[in-house]
């Protein structure tokens, strides 16, 4: 292994088994890419990057010294804690040769693109973060459409510093997870201009019903629902026919987009004529329901997947996902039987009457 590839991985060189390297978001980028599924190409960022940015900027006993001191209800502590550490983190000098590592996978990746200083998310990918015993999912930073090797270095910081988010404190003490143990890695991902986004569930997370999937959508990018900005546009699709069993277009009011001149994403009101109008095509949600059928293979459980369509790409590469993660309520949930086991054949049948059971 090169030097480099200690501290900066292709997604395609990341899977399942690399989490306490890249974080649970940069693993499933590419595992999804593995079962060949589209997804916006980019590299992570690994944790090996984070521990040693802050050994050599000498913050790293004073991060524990003041992280181990909040106690698991006292609020008002951890809101404290975290302003000092993010400041610690953000106010720190990356080293010359990690600047160069990461600089220089950005800019493969911008010509890969062909795009100079190519416009992507950097996301937070922590190593406890995705995974199906622990609910980390949106507890870290994200920032969107960034462009030029300073800005997406001050959004790695960022996204380090994100780790020791007040909300991050407290459900890592709740959970018993100790703080020198939970790495961040960070995804530089290009970034996919939507047209439409959302997520997707391949359980239906109003009923646990896994023979549905349920697809929430708006114009533009997916923070306006994975935020709950708007109420989306919602379907339901049978996981086996992909027909379409349930459709619910609401009345949207709010998106997030591009600043054509500030190159930054806004919220934005919707236009009034597109508000009640149904934002992807009911092929597009087949598709989309097609695709998480095959995440949910490749993965053997239920998923939550955030995708995006792109109007600007060829036919064949318009659906993008640009996550995938267990889902973590119903799969957490025990079957329990009907009614319990009866020690003799008559309080069997009595308690099958009682339930509404056929018996054979």
């Amino acid at each position: 292994m090169s030097r480099c590839a200690e501290f900066v991985l292709w997604f395609e060189e990341c899977d399942i088994h690399s989490v306490p390297r890249v974080g649970g978001k940069c693993a499933s980028l590419g595992e999804l890419l593995k079962a060949e599924i589209p997804v916006p190409p980019g590299y992570a960022i690994t944790t090996d990057s984070y521990w040693r940015f802050i050994e050599e900027a000498g913050i790293k006993g004073d991060i524990l010294r003041i992280v181990n001191s909040v106690k698991n209800d006292n609020l008002d502590a951890a809101e404290d804690a975290s302003a000092k550490i993010r400041g610690f983190i953000e106010n720190a000098s990356i080293s010359i040769e990690l600047e160069d590592f990461i600089g220089e996978y950005y800019r493969c990746l911008s010509n890969n693109c062909n795009f100079p200083a190519v416009p992507s998310a950097v996301r937070s990918s922590a190593t406890a973060e995705d995974m199906p015993d622990a609910s980390f999912a949106g507890q870290q930073d994200t920032f969107l459409w960034i462009r030029g090797i300073d800005d997406i270095l001050s959004r790695v910081k960022q996204c380090w510093s994100s780790l020791y988010t007040s909300r991050a404190i407290a459900y890592r003490n709740k959970m018993g997870y100790s703080h020198d143990q939970v790495g961040i890695s960070v995804a530089v991902q290009k970034m996919v201009k939507s047209f439409t986004a959302g997520v997707m569930f391949t359980i239906n997370p109003a009923t646990g019903d896994i023979s549905t999937i349920a697809i929430d959508a708006n114009w533009g990018f997916g923070e306006s629902v994975v935020c709950g900005e708007t109420t989306p546009d919602h379907f339901i699709i049978n996981k086996v026919t992909f027909e379409i069993i349930k459709r619910n277009i609401s009345h949207k009011e709010c998106l997030f987009t591009l600043n054509q001149e500030t190159h930054s994403v806004e919220k934005r009101e919707i236009p009034l004529e597109k508000r009640d109008d149904q934002c992807i095509l009911d092929t597009e949600a087949v598709e989309l329901a097609r695709i998480g059928k095959l995440i949910e293979k490749h993965y053997g459980k239920p998923m939550d997947i955030e995708w995006a369509i792109d109007k600007d790409l060829p036919q064949n590469g318009q659906i993008m996902i640009l996550q995938s993660r267990p889902e973590t309520v119903w799969s957490q949930k025990k079957n329990e039987p009907v009614y319990q086991p009866k020690s003799s054949a008559m309080d069997h049948i009595v308690a099958s009457l009682i339930a509404g059971k056929k018996l054979s």
